[in-house]
């Protein structure tokens, strides 16, 4: 009987950890199944950020549709491309190119196509993937389209890289800081975890949030501030300059004694230029701030104001760079993504994403 029990036993614990392969099996099966698009498993997406590649069967368009997505990004220092941008002919898009991260396909052919059209995808050949097809009969049809489409077609491109850190900014957030932005604006943002706060304060009716990641060889910072809005001048140009002057000015110090920060106008004019978030204006600042009375330092900075029509205040949320003798798109970009990320009160519970274009 103890031998037959001990055979018994023993069946047992083998069936058991039978089933235990068996369900784990099963759970991963339905781990592939869930990842598929359609039915297909996608692989990941291949290449770096801001890096595009360039398809065309049109070797004079594609080498405009290159020139476009490769120009020089403006408000920077130094020259550095919007995109790193690779060319192929369309006969060597192949297999081991297809996943790339970022793809413009040129497809001139009189034969499938009666008009110009441009066609936004994603997640075709892998994930997370932005690819956008323009389709043309002819050569001068392509070239009136992509005059009038290229810089936005160009935009979409930035906006999904945008959207690509957002998602896993959502996954590594700095929850004290965040918590700062929602205790003292009423407002989210999806601050990275790097980030942590060097200042909270309010002087009159301004109020101010600093934050950091000074990790590495390089430094990246994000600032909040709001102040009362009383008149739509103050989304002019010169208010809106004259507004981050005074308040990073205020803030921004060197080690220097009167020392501080400001914006850099002569050598290197900022833009500004009107965005559209979710059907909203927004004043969007762009530029190279420099300290002044100091020691030799600047970089690049992007700033947002949006009007918070509930609080009837301007919400403004700027990303600078601190990078000397190091390229800086890419970490601007990142900073920036944040900036995209910031909700107000009243589309915290309203909306999951901001959608920001160009008016």
């Amino acid at each position: 009987m103890r031998i037959t029990s001990r055979k018994n036993n023993n069946q047992q614990r083998r069936d058991m950890r039978n089933m235990k392969i068996v369900t784990a099996l099963l759970f991963a099966i339905m781990a592939f199944v869930s990842c598929t698009d359609s039915g297909r498993s996608l692989p990941s997406a291949t290449g770096t950020i801001y890096e595009v590649l360039v398809v065309s069967n049109d070797a004079a368009a594609g080498s405009k549709a290159a020139e476009v997505m490769g120009a020089d990004m403006p408000c920077l220092p130094q020259m550095e491309p919007y995109f790193n941008v690779t060319s192929v002919r369309r006969e060597q898009f192949d297999d081991v190119l297809k996943p790339t991260r970022n793809i413009l396909l040129v497809d001139v052919n009189a034969e499938r196509y009666t008009q110009a059209k441009v066609v936004y995808r994603k997640d075709v050949y892998s994930h997370p993937q932005a690819m956008c097809v323009i389709q043309a009969p002819t050569a001068e049809d392509f070239d009136t389209l992509w005059t009038a489409r290229s810089a936005a077609i160009r935009q979409w491109f930035v906006r999904q890289e945008i959207s690509r850190q957002n998602q896993f900014n959502e996954h590594n957030v700095n929850l004290e800081s965040r918590e700062a932005v929602q205790r003292d604006f009423q407002a989210d943002m999806l601050v990275p975890a790097e980030y942590i706060v060097i200042m909270d304060t309010t002087v009159g009716d301004l109020r101010m949030l600093w934050m950091c990641n000074d990790k590495g060889s390089l430094r990246r910072d994000l600032v909040l501030y709001s102040y009362p809005y009383l008149t739509e001048k103050m989304f002019s140009a010169e208010y809106q300059f004259a507004k981050r002057d005074s308040v990073m000015g205020m803030f921004v110090t060197g080690k220097l004694e009167g020392s501080y920060m400001g914006t850099e106008y002569k050598h290197f004019p900022p833009q500004y230029n009107g965005i559209n978030i979710n059907g909203a204006y927004a004043g969007e600042l762009r530029g190279l701030w420099k300290m002044y009375g100091g020691a030799a330092m600047g970089g690049p900075f992007v700033a947002i104001s949006r009007l918070d029509v509930l609080q009837q205040r301007i919400l403004t949320a700027e990303a600078f760079v601190f990078a000397p003798g190091q390229k800086k798109r890419n970490e601007l970009r990142k900073a920036e993504a944040a900036l995209y990320s910031l909700r107000l009160f009243e589309e915290v519970n309203s909306i999951q994403q901001v959608e920001a274009s160009n008016l």
